[in-house]
């Protein structure tokens, strides 16, 4: 059994230094339409993970190794890296802590309407049901254990790396943003070559 392959990273610093010098890679952002829509790098194409997926044989031929891959921290790039390399394009790059270390190294970034990321929206849910019904629980016997509830699944979700309310959220109409579209990022990937 061959070891899990690791993705290599370029940190925020690195990047930015190619970037000045006009040795800029591409840079495709694997976040949502909305988290890309606050904020990104000047430049980055919006690809969301789930469409990277889906079309990754039709990215395939309009990519090569220097592309950098951009989320808000790291994970979903990670991802994308191994999703491409699955397809036959080893050796991309994962801008290393994201974008919270490209904003964090006060790099450029162009800004949207500002908007929660869906790490604050899961506090907010979570924390909402638990105190709600932790009060509730003191008329009601036995609504606590709905607060427990969501505190396992808290627990999984950090023990897994995955979060089941963050992927139900992120199908709100306020998380989604317009549909990214394929023939145009690929027309825009070809225009950059």
């Amino acid at each position: 059994m061959s070891a899990p392959r690791t993705a290599l990273s370029l940190t925020p610093a690195a990047l930015r230094a190619l970037t000045e010098e006009g040795r800029a890679p591409r840079l495709l952002d694997v976040r949502t339409p909305g988290e890309f829509r606050t904020v990104h790098i000047p430049g980055a194409y919006n690809v969301p993970l789930h469409t990277l997926r889906e079309h990754r044989a039709e990215l395939l031929s309009h990519l090569d190794e220097d592309v950098v891959l951009v989320c808000r921290s790291g994970q979903r790039a990670r991802e994308a890296e191994q999703a491409l390399g699955q397809a036959g394009l080893p050796g991309l790059r994962v801008l290393e802590g994201g974008m919270n270390a490209w904003e964090a190294a006060g790099a450029p970034v162009e800004r949207g309407a500002e908007r929660w990321d869906m790490e604050r929206q899961v506090r907010l849910v979570a924390g909402s049901i638990v105190l709600t019904t932790g009060l509730v629980g003191l008329l009601v016997p036995g609504a606590h254990l709905i607060g427990t509830a969501v505190g396992a699944g808290l627990t999984y979700a950090a023990l897994s790396n995955s979060c089941a309310m963050g992927v139900l959220l992120s199908k709100l109409p306020y998380n989604r943003g317009p549909r990214t579209d394929l023939r145009t990022v690929i027309a825009e990937l070809r225009s950059a070559s």
